[in-house]
């Protein structure tokens, strides 16, 4: 379960090859918002002290990872259009990571039409604003959010291996002993 809006979450995605060539990862995009608001919860942007550490820690961390990170002009952002633009591409990992970069690595936002195109052109979706804005497409986002609390996810990005719950970047080395060991806990 992930929201572009995280930039842990496209952390994340870098990394999922870490999970091994034998697992398959089904991409569920949510509305982080929506994990907040079931949760009464606010995002770490929304605490000024926080939001300060986080990015610091974010540039920090991507560049020990070797990972591009170059933050968006304004976070957080309203992600819907990216979310439901992923859906309209059927999920898929190239999609996925395409658009993550896109936000995280080259720090770009679909806000401008030239740069909403170039993005659509780069996934090859036609017709891209009837597509995310299909009903089925808006529905489906809903139906994401609401199994991931129904699930037990509070925040993104989570893996979910079976019925646990990985939440965090840092939880993906977790995730890939977890699948090592069997899918079960060795303690």
């Amino acid at each position: 379960y992930f929201d572009f809006i995280s930039p842990f979450a496209y952390l994340q995605c870098e990394q999922l090859h870490l999970l091994g060539p034998g697992v398959r990862v089904r991409y569920r995009p949510v509305l982080f918002a929506g994990l907040l608001d079931a949760h009464h919860h606010k995002g770490p942007a929304e605490i000024d002290r926080k939001r300060d550490f986080t990015y610091r820690y974010l540039v920090w961390h991507a560049r020990r990872m070797q990972i591009p990170f170059k933050m968006p002009p304004e976070h957080p952002f309203n992600p819907l259009r990216l979310l439901r633009l992923a859906i309209a591409c059927d999920c898929t990992p190239e999609a996925v990571q395409r658009i993550f970069r896109f936000v995280w690595a080259d720090g770009r936002l679909p806000d401008l039409p030239i740069e909403w195109a170039e993005l659509v052109s780069g996934l090859g979706l036609a017709d891209a604003e009837s597509r995310i804005a299909a009903p089925d497409v808006k529905a489906e986002l809903r139906r994401n959010t609401d199994e991931a609390i129904e699930r037990g996810v509070f925040g993104v990005p989570t893996l979910m291996v079976g019925d646990e719950l990985f939440w965090g970047a840092d939880a993906t080395a977790m995730a890939v002993d977890y699948l090592a060991a069997g899918g079960r806990w060795t303690d």
